[in-house]
């Protein structure tokens, strides 16, 4: 997320009324989570396995729980919860602005494009040219989609990230301040949901097509045309790259990257990164042929077992 303008770091620590190391006038040009933060931007860190990466990350302003030494260039922003203040500047730059309409006053609707009954389109949504979206269809606050698009009946674009830090009172939510960007060309089935950036953008590429009922979590990335079928679930802060396959009921866990190109076969559980170029199958996936060869050998077991048997006797 960038700020509106370029603030400094005394203005910054004032909003959350934190403690800082640096110059007053220190630039802050924005705020992101570690996995895409950027030159100006601050990330936040409440945990001191992470210092190291999160101090040397590319991140020029630290949120941080604990006076550490602060590296050349760089500046921090010191906290008693870093969490919780990342959540007031998250709250400072993009609050929550109420709907007043079904399709928002301030939305941008690009020429050719048609909306169906019931679809409700939040406030700062840009839609290209020549869409269709079906009844019933839900665009929340800043989602960007571009020409040629088509969504299907019962898909929410921009609820919030699933992401919470356990408390001993509960779980505590990180609010969500990102944003989808739907590219061109891209199809979208009926009832799936993608979920916004927690202060990114979850993207979908250009030409990509989703069946019905896909959740795709925050801050994911799936590449230029690319194939999903029906129910799969891929989780927050994925990569997948161009022109991977994901045949039904695939799931893939959070952090991961699907190599270009790859092919992971139904029902398939993801829990590394994957290759590519290479077909997939299994839980935990394997390349196809090695864990088609395993099933096969798991089904001699019985025989060997019975002729073990016999020679026994």
């Amino acid at each position: 997320m960038k700020f509106p303008r370029t603030y400094r770091l005394n203005e910054i620590a004032e909003i959350i009324n934190a403690q800082y190391v640096g110059a007053d006038d220190f630039p802050v040009l924005g705020m992101n989570e570690i996995h895409v933060v950027e030159a100006g931007d601050i990330v936040f860190v409440d945990h001191p396995k992470y210092y190291e990466k999160a101090l040397q990350s590319k991140a020029t302003v630290v949120l941080i729980n604990k006076e550490v030494e602060c590296p050349d260039g760089k500046a921090l922003l010191i906290s008693d919860d870093p969490f919780r203040d990342f959540n007031k500047l998250t709250l400072h730059f993009n609050p929550f602005e109420r709907a007043s309409a079904s399709i928002s006053d301030t939305a941008q609707i690009g020429e050719g494009t048609v909306i169906q009954p019931n679809v409700f389109i939040g406030n700062n949504v840009r839609i290209g040219k020549n869409c269709l979206i079906h009844p019933n269809v839900t665009i929340y606050d800043d989602c960007v989609i571009g020409n040629n698009v088509t969504i299907h009946s019962g898909t929410v674009l921009g609820a919030d990230a699933f992401y919470y830090k356990n408390r001993s009172e509960g779980y505590d939510k990180l609010v969500s301040g990102g944003k989808v960007v739907i590219e061109d060309h891209v199809d979208i089935g009926a009832g799936c949901t993608i979920d916004r950036g927690v202060t990114g953008s979850t993207t979908i590429k250009e030409g990509s097509k989703l069946d019905n009922q896909i959740q795709v979590g925050h801050d994911t990335v799936i590449g230029k045309k690319c194939l999903i079928a029906s129910q799969v679930g891929i989780a927050g802060c994925v990569v997948v790259e161009d022109e991977v396959t994901f045949w039904g009921q695939v799931g893939v866990i959070s952090g991961v990257t699907i190599g270009k190109g790859a092919v992971v076969l139904a029902q398939t559980g993801i829990g590394k990164s994957l290759k590519s170029g290479k077909t997939y199958f299994g839980s935990p996936a394997e390349e196809s042929r090695e864990k088609l060869k395993q099933m096969a050998s798991v089904r001699q077991i019985p025989y060997i077992l019975e002729k073990l048997k016999k020679i026994g006797d």
